[in-house]
């Protein structure tokens, strides 16, 4: 892991995680830079098979976002702060980055849903529904929440930014710096 995309990530992510828990949107103004930067950077340092590797990160981290986008689970600023975070990290550093944060995520949904009083009861009513559904029919129907549930609006820059640091700070630990 080079020390410059360390820093310079996990700088974006910080950013990236204050404006969206107080706007509740990550804009274009910071994660198209950030990729751009990233991109520029593969490309100076390591020539065209740098760029690739970039370029690969980026169309993974976008991709593993997709689908919770197209849901209406996941806003465009999380997909675009993902395929950033690809771009800085490569492919198999975002694969993992992802996972970190699928799980930061949902320990910070079960938190925000806690912390109102029914609504985490609610929720895991529907859950256990559904699971009952699979059990009998082996298939899964995708059933969102009521209208008028009053679920919050999560703010999911902060569980991509712990997952990236994640994934970056294990692969320091793993294989060192410097080491792709």
């Amino acid at each position: 892991m080079d020390p410059i995309i360390f820093a310079s990530l996990t700088l974006s992510l910080m950013v990236a995680s204050v404006i969206d828990l107080r706007s509740q949107r990550i804009p274009n103004l910071l994660t198209m830079p950030a990729a751009l930067a990233a991109l520029a950077y593969h490309l100076l340092t390591q020539g065209p098979q740098g760029l690739w590797f970039s370029l690969a990160g980026l169309g993974l981290g976008l991709a593993l976002m997709l689908g919770p986008f197209l849901f209406g689970v996941m806003g465009g600023g999380d997909v675009k702060l993902m395929g950033a975070v690809g771009a800085f990290v490569g492919p198999q550093t975002v694969l993992i980055a992802f996972l970190l944060t699928s799980l930061a995520g949902g320990a910070y949904a079960l938190l925000v849903l806690a912390r109102r009083s029914g609504l985490l009861a609610g929720v895991l009513a529907r859950l256990r529904a559904a699971l009952y559904a699979v059990s009998a029919t082996g298939e899964f129907f995708y059933q969102p929440a009521p209208e008028g549930a009053g679920l919050p609006k999560l703010c999911y820059g902060l569980a991509i930014a712990l997952g990236a640091v994640a994934a970056m700070t294990r692969q320091v630990l793993v294989a060192g710096w410097l080491v792709q």
